[in-house]
């Protein structure tokens, strides 16, 4: 019976007590002040190329994000990874404007951003620039 009792404490106490999260759109201000700049300008040029690889970035996004959690995992290659998955191997797009991406940040921030946090802002620029395109045009 004791240990149930301190169990219905803990979870009170745990349900009670204040949660801060630690994700803020502001994360690399100090660490990668110019990591925004950095990715809008490589989607930019992405989309310059082909207007279609908006939807490729936010599918990209969507299939490592909200099948798996955000863990940039379909960015990894091998044999059996999700990138060569049958479900993306002939129809997911964009792998080599992350990997620009990629180079991009890591000349500018060597080992501060994850690629995670990569995929997330170019999936975020893909849709601000789109947006931009159809209310300018």
């Amino acid at each position: 019976m004791g240990g149930h009792v301190l169990l219905t404490i803990f979870t009170l106490c745990m349900l009670c007590s204040g949660v801060r999260a630690q994700l803020s759109p502001g994360i690399y201000d100090k660490s990668c002040p110019y990591l925004v700049q950095i990715v809008r300008k490589q989607v930019t040029m992405a989309l310059k190329a082909e207007i279609r690889m908006a939807a490729s970035l936010i599918r990209l996004h969507f299939h490592d994000c909200f099948v798996n959690g955000c863990d940039a995992s379909v960015l990894l290659d091998g044999a059996d990874s999700e990138k060569l998955s049958i479900p993306n191997a002939n129809s997911a797009r964009g792998f080599e404007v992350v990997d620009t991406i990629k180079d991009a940040v890591e000349n500018a921030c060597p080992g501060v951003v994850s690629c995670a946090d990569i995929l997330t802002l170019a999936a975020r620029e893909s849709v601000y620039l789109i947006t931009e395109t159809f209310r300018e045009g």
